[in-house]
């Protein structure tokens, strides 16, 4: 029967990573060291790969997305605004009549 999952933090994982990365060490070496499945170890180890130009990424785009995004939120606010408004106008205009 298998056991309970442990919950891992990312500095955890980011150092397993680095580890098999080094390749000091075999994969069941790394495994028995941190106590965790040598799949595992290799899919952190894809990860940090796959992610590790994020690292080095414009800092600049990453500010420009985050703006587009609080702008776009803003926007949705304010339809949102304008719709209820409107529904309220076209109730009011038709008790009226």
């Amino acid at each position: 029967m298998a056991g309970k999952r442990k919950p891992r933090s990312a500095e955890f994982k980011a150092k397993v990573a680095l580890a098999a990365l080094q390749e000091r060490r075999t994969m069941g070496e790394l495994a028995k060291q941190f106590d965790v499945h040598p799949t595992q170890i290799h899919q952190w180890k894809k990860q940090l790969q796959s992610g590790a130009a994020e690292v080095f990424a414009d800092g600049r785009q990453r500010r420009r997305d985050v703006e587009q995004q609080a702008e776009a939120s803003e926007l949705y606010e304010q339809i949102g605004r304008l719709k209820m408004e409107l529904e309220w106008l076209k109730k009011k205009a038709a008790s009226l009549d």
